[in-house]
C-alpha cells in the first residue's frame, strides 16, 4: 500500500530540521461505527394536542424535554388505526401490500401480519442486537408463529390484542385473560397498573443488558388506549378539567410520560444513555368520538384519513444526532422507521432499497434536504376510500371516515349527548373528492378540488398506480373456538 501524502509530509519535515523519530502518522483514525441502543416508543391513540409542546395544559415534561433536546418531526404520519400502523412500523411496507389495510386485526379472526415478512427486529438482531418487546402487539396470535418471540424478539411481556382493562389485563365483548411473559401465561404483574408495568419490564431489561451488544427495546404502551384507568394520584393533576374522560385521559398521559422518565433515568444509570437513539411516536391520532384524546387544531381523529387521525406527535433524541434541538418539517412516514433505524444502526443501503419506506437518517440526524415527496394515508378496498399526499397537496376519495369535525379539547361537563361532536361534518361529504393544501390550510377547511382539477387527474392517477400493487385485505370470518372460554379463559394461540 502507498503511503499517504500526509506520511510523505511528515517524513520530509523530520529531515528538514535534524529530528530522530519515526516518519509516520500518529492522527489517531476515526473510532469504527457503534451500533447505538435503539428505544422505539409507540403510544396508543395519542392525540396531536395531547403533549406539553402543543399544548401547554398538558402536563408533560419528560416528553417536552426530550422533544426540546432532539428533532420534533412537525409531518409525521401514519396510518388511521393500529394494527395497520405497527404493521408499517415493523415492516417498512404500506399496509395494502402486507393485507393489512382493513382496520384493526379482530381478536377472534384467524390472521396476522403474513410470515413472509422479515420485521425489524429480525434485521437487527443479523447486525448483533439484543431484541426485547413490551405491550401491544395487535399483528395476529392465532398461531405461535405470529406471535414476538417468533418474530424476531429475544423476549416478551405484554399482550396480544388490541385493549384490555389496564389492571385485570382481560379484554371486552369476548372477555378473556391476556398478558404473556414470552410464551407463557404471566399473572405476575396483575393489578398492577399497565403503563408502570411496563416501564419495570424495561428498567429489568437495561439492568439485565449485556453493554457489549447494542440494544432494541420496542415499547408499545397500551396507553393512552380506552378504557379511562389511571392512578388517582394522576387524575388529580388535572381537578381543573371538569369533563371526566378527558380529565383521566390527561392523568393517563401523565402517569406514560412519568414511566418514560424511570426507564430515561435506568438508562442513565447505566452508563447505556450516551449511545441511545429515542424514537417516539404515537400508532394513531386521538380518539375524538370518545371524549379522551383530541386533535386540535387538526380535523377529525382516530380511524378518518382526516390529518387528525394521522398526523401524529413524534420526536427523535440521541446524542448522536449532528442537529439537535429544531423542528424539522420533511413528510416522514411510519414506513420510513425501519429503513431509518437500520441505517443509524450501520446496515447496508441495498438491505432496504426495496422497501416502501425511506432512509430519513440524514434527514433527520443532519437536517439534509427532504428525501420523501410523496406517500399514502390509506387505502381500503372494502370502504373504497383512499387518500395520497403529493408535495403539498392532499386528495383523499371515498368516506374519510365518520368524525370529521374539529374538537377543542372538553374542559366541562357536556349537557348533551353528543354536543360537541359534528358527526355530520364528514356525512355531508361522504364521496365527494377532496383536496387540500395542506400547508396552507393544515386544519383542512377549503376543499380546492373544483379550483384545480388539473391536480386531482394527476394524483387519481398517482393512486390508480399503487392500487396495482395492492394485495387483497385480510379479512376472514371470525371463529367460534378462538373465544377465551375453549382455553381456561385466556386469549391464546393454536386455533388456526
Amino acid at each position: 500500500m502507498f503511503p499517504t501524502l500526509r506520511t510523505w509530509w511528515s517524513f520530509l519535515t523530520m529531515l528538514s530540521s535534524n529530528k530522530a523519530g519515526p516518519a509516520v502518522d500518529v492522527t489517531p483514525m476515526p473510532p469504527a461505527h457503534r451500533p447505538p441502543n435503539v428505544l422505539l416508543i409507540v403510544a396508543d391513540d395519542l392525540g396531536w394536542n395531547d403533549v406539553g409542546w402543543h399544548n401547554p395544559k398538558m402536563k408533560t415534561p419528560t416528553l417536552n424535554r426530550l422533544a426540546e433536546e432532539g428533532v420534533t418531526l412537525n409531518y409525521s404520519y401514519v396510518h388511521p388505526v393500529c394494527t395497520p400502523s405497527r404493521a408499517a412500523i415493523l415492516t417498512g411496507y404500506y399496509p395494502f401490500k402486507t393485507g393489512l389495510q382493513h382496520g384493526a386485526l379482530r381478536k377472534d379472526k384467524p390472521y396476522g401480519l403474513p410470515l413472509s415478512y422479515r420485521l425489524l427486529p429480525e434485521r437487527l438482531r443479523d447486525l448483533g442486537y439484543s431484541t426485547h418487546m413490551i405491550g401491544k402487539w395487535h399483528l395476529g396470535f392465532c398461531r405461535w408463529q405470529y406471535t414476538p418471540t417468533y418474530r424476531g424478539f429475544d423476549s416478551f411481556l405484554g399482550f396480544y390484542t388490541g385493549a384490555q382493562d389496564y389492571y385485570k389485563h382481560k379484554t371486552f365483548g369476548l372477555r378473556g385473560y391476556d398478558f404473556r411473559y414470552n410464551t407463557t401465561i404471566h399473572k405476575k404483574r396483575r393489578s398492577k397498573y399497565s403503563t408502570f408495568a411496563f416501564a419495570r419490564r424495561a428498567i429489568d431489561v437495561v439492568k439485565a443488558h449485556d453493554t457489549e451488544k447494542p440494544l432494541f427495546l420496542y415499547l408499545s404502551f397500551q396507553a393512552v388506549h380506552l378504557p379511562f384507568q389511571v392512578p388517582q394520584r394522576f387524575e388529580d393533576m388535572y381537578k381543573h378539567v371538569k369533563q371526566k374522560k378527558r380529565r383521566i385521559y390527561s392523568g393517563m398521559v401523565t402517569a406514560m410520560d412519568r414511566a418514560i422518565g424511570k426507564i430515561y433515568s435506568a438508562l442513565v444509570r447505566r452508563k447505556m444513555i450516551k449511545n441511545t437513539l429515542l424514537v417516539f411516536i404515537s400508532d394513531n391520532g386521538g380518539a375524538a368520538n370518545r371524549g379522551g384524546g383530541n386533535n386540535w387544531p387538526l380535523r377529525g381523529g382516530k380511524s378518518t384519513l382526516w390529518e387528525g387521525g394521522t398526523r401524529v406527535p413524534t420526536f427523535v433524541w440521541g446524542r448522536m444526532l449532528r442537529k439537535k434541538s429544531y423542528t424539522n418539517n420533511a413528510l416522514v412516514h411510519a414506513v420510513d422507521w425501519l429503513p431509518t433505524i437500520l441505517a443509524a444502526a450501520g446496515a447496508k443501503p441495498e438491505s432496504f432499497m426495496t422497501m416502501d419506506g425511506i432512509n430519513q437518517w440524514r434527514t433527520i440526524s443532519r437536517r439534509a434536504p427532504p428525501r420523501r415527496k410523496e406517500f399514502i394515508y390509506g387505502m381500503n378496498e372494502i370502504s373504497g376510500r383512499a387518500a395520497i399526499r403529493m408535495g403539498k397537496y392532499k386528495l383523499m376519495v371515498g368516506k374519510p371516515g365518520r368524525y370529521g369535525g374539529h374538537y377543542r379539547p372538553r374542559q366541562r361537563r357536556r349537557k348533551k349527548a353528543g354536543r360537541g361532536l359534528n358527526t355530520n361534518a364528514s356525512r355531508r361529504h361522504l364521496n365527494i373528492t377532496k383536496l387540500f393544501n395542506i400547508e396552507d390550510d393544515p386544519t383542512e377547511r377549503t376543499n380546492i378540488a373544483k379550483m384545480y382539477p388539473k391536480i386531482v387527474t394527476r394524483m387519481k392517477a398517482r393512486l390508480a398506480y399503487y392500487r396495482r400493487h395492492l394485495v387483497p385485505a385480510l379479512n376472514p370470518r371470525k371463529l367460534r373456538k378462538a373465544h377465551p372460554k375453549h382455553w381456561g379463559k385466556v386469549w391464546t394461540p393454536g386455533w388456526c
